[in-house]
């Protein structure tokens, strides 16, 4: 017989019904256990691999998972969404589940809210958390299994994350140790999680050697590249010595600023990175190629999707799980901050 076998076939050969063929198979239901050994034993000998479908109708299952990313990323953010995708497929596809891709964007959760009252997924990965965050409250009023790629503050939610806050602080604190008296910060929105973890993680570093960060060296909420320039040039003009980028894509969009006015800080005697230093809490291929190479965070986001749904697959099991998982970093230490 060929694998293309259904369940009808096994209960005809076997003289059984259909419904003690797919208890068999699921391992759940009343059956004795010499049938079950006859009808695994079978499906066995036939090389019979019941599909996803009738796999779902036998065990209350969809097989496929949602992945939830937010459709106001930038592109320069796409590298790590593509790489925590990848890890999240490479676990769900040995596990014979498919992803279903979501897009959401700030209150607008239409497509999320669909694909969950439709039943068409058995879990949902978030792969951006906000402080106030819509998404989770609503996956926990449906009591859907979810995990969060990322922080948040919400009581009994599945979380795996990069260390962010220890990650900055130990930049910050190697920055500070390096003679650095007056770091501004350049960062995107406080509603990002992640962004307020790391301004979080740099505060830390200061409060450690009884410092405090200087306020007008703080630009934060910055939204496209006209704003990060104008916090580059207020910077240099307060004085700062060190500019910590929130993410890559500021530290690119910083760069570019400063290349730009280089004319002007040569004619005030000021060198990067000898005077100023750069250094971003986050790092990816968009920083590969600059010059001075760039000092930086590095998180491994193929790994984060993977531990997010080996974590998501044991819950849909029924199995418990930490509430709570940090993966670790690397500080890698290149010319901007030599």
């Amino acid at each position: 017989m060929s694998n293309n076998i259904t369940i009808s076939d096994v209960a005809e050969a076997l003289g059984v019904s259909k419904t003690t063929v797919s208890r068999a198979i699921s391992g759940k239901g009343r059956i004795g256990a010499a049938t079950r050994k006859r009808v695994l034993e079978y499906i066995q000998e036939h090389d019979y691999k019941p599909n996803v479908i009738a796999r779902g109708l036998a065990q209350s299952k969809t097989f496929n998972i949602c992945v939830v990313m937010p459709g106001d990323y930038a592109l320069v953010d796409l590298p790590f969404f593509q790489e925590a995708i990848m890890g999240i497929q490479e676990i769900a596809g040995m596990m014979e589940y498919d992803l279903l891709l979501c897009i959401g964007s700030g209150n607008d959760m239409a497509g999320l809210r669909r694909i969950i009252q439709n039943h068409k997924v058995d879990g949902v990965v978030l792969l951006r958390t906000m402080v106030d965050d819509p998404q989770v409250t609503f996956l926990q009023e449906r009591r859907i299994p979810f995990v969060t790629a990322g922080s948040c503050k919400y009581k009994d939610v599945k979380q795996i994350d990069h260390d962010h806050r220890s990650a900055c602080r130990e930049l910050t604190s190697i920055m500070l140790m390096r003679g650095m008296k007056n770091m501004a910060l350049i960062g995107g929105r406080e509603d990002n999680v992640v962004n307020k973890t790391r301004y979080e993680g740099e505060v830390n570093a200061h409060e450690l050697i009884g410092k405090k960060i200087n306020d007008n060296l703080v630009f934060l909420n910055l939204e496209g590249k006209a704003y990060v320039e104008k916090a580059v040039d207020d910077a240099i003009d307060r004085g700062c010595d060190c500019l910590l980028c929130m993410d890559d894509a500021v530290c690119a969009q910083a760069m570019r600023r400063l290349r730009e006015a280089m004319r002007r800080l040569r004619e005030r005697h000021i060198k990067v990175p000898q005077q100023v230093k750069v250094a971003s809490f986050y790092n990816s291929s968009v920083l590969e190629n600059n010059v001075p190479s760039i000092t930086s965070l590095s998180f491994d986001s193929k790994e984060l999707g993977a531990r997010a749904c080996k974590n998501l697959l044991r819950q849909i099991e029924g199995e418990e799980t930490e509430n709570r998982t940090l993966l670790p970093y690397e500080v890698v230490l290149k010319e901007s901050t030599q």
